[in-house]
């Protein structure tokens, strides 16, 4: 039976049929076009404020710009205490929301029973993916810096951002379990593996790319994160780098924060030499985050 027929048997004519046909592709191609104008203006607009920011930024960076401390006078101001701080608290960071994210992701996966309690457990974690970040700022300052008394230290930032970005590692940990062949869970239960060294030589490995990316996206926003830090009272003009946890401390989005409030010209400038610091540091974790998951994956697929 020829398709004219099962379309006038279906109550629709062949030359119904193609005019919607064209219809929906005309549609489609409109949409393509959307999207790829829309995806231009984003691009375009992110390039400008780069290549802007590049050019008021650069000639004010120098070796003394990142070795002095902070001034009144924006010839004079530099970074040292803001990038230490900086590198301490995204340290600390990560190194507490690395093994927590991990771990609550693979219970979640691999141990926790399906029930009510899991399921509200998921979907509160879903949602505290949303919440603004000042909330968090202000758990901190309550939590860590009035209750445990810990005061407003480099270790209750630290802890402030690793609630911040926790329930991002979590949800793309769990989607990187849950990737893995369920097969490959079998296979290693069949040989006579137990669960844990299933999911420590089995799956582990083969959602470590997928975790390290989850890392990457997690650190990127406590990295430029302001508003936990200033909650939690993180100062602004700082003439000192901290030597350990329990030391005051200040943060680049702070620094940049307090700089670009001036009215004269020249802390523009200053702020954007920051501005580029900042991303420097950024994209310099991201890069070994990256080439510590290439390598894992790699690994994983021999």
């Amino acid at each position: 039976m020829r398709q004219s027929q099962i379309d006038t048997v279906r109550g629709i004519s062949a030359e119904q049929f193609h005019r919607s046909l064209r219809g929906r592709r005309l549609v489609g191609k409109f949409a393509v076009i959307i999207f790829l104008f829309s995806t231009f203006i984003g691009l375009a607009t992110l390039a400008a404020l780069i290549i802007d920011v590049l050019i008021d930024g650069i000639p004010w960076i120098d070796w003394d710009f990142l070795s002095t401390y902070p001034s009144r006078h924006p010839e004079d101001a530099g970074l040292r205490s803001a990038l230490f701080g900086t590198i301490w608290v995204a340290g600390l960071t990560a190194l507490f929301t690395f093994p927590i994210g991990t771990a609550t992701a693979i219970y979640l996966e691999e141990y926790a029973p399906r029930n009510r309690m899991t399921q509200f457990i998921e979907l509160n974690i879903t949602n505290l993916a949303g919440v603004p970040s000042i909330v968090y700022g202000l758990l901190g300052l309550a939590v860590f810096v009035s209750f445990l008394g810990m005061g407003r230290v480099v270790l209750a930032g630290a802890l402030t951002l690793t609630l911040l970005v926790l329930p991002l590692l979590i949800v793309a940990g769990r989607e990187a379990i849950r990737a893995v062949p369920d097969s490959y869970r079998q296979g290693s239960l069949a040989l006579g593996a137990t669960r844990w060294q299933t999911v420590r030589y089995v799956v582990l490995p083969s959602a470590l790319p997928g975790i390290l990316t989850g890392t990457i996206l997690a650190m990127s926003r406590a990295i430029g994160e302001a508003a936990p830090v200033i909650a939690i009272a993180a100062l602004v003009y700082v003439t000192f780098t901290p030597g350990h946890p329990f030391e005051r401390f200040t943060v680049l989005p702070i620094q940049i924060f307090n700089w670009v409030s001036r009215p004269q010209a020249d802390w523009q400038h200053v702020t954007a030499a920051a501005i580029i610091i900042l991303l420097i540091v950024l994209l310099s974790m991201n890069a070994a985050a990256i080439l510590l998951r290439d390598r894992f994956q790699r690994r994983s697929e021999e």
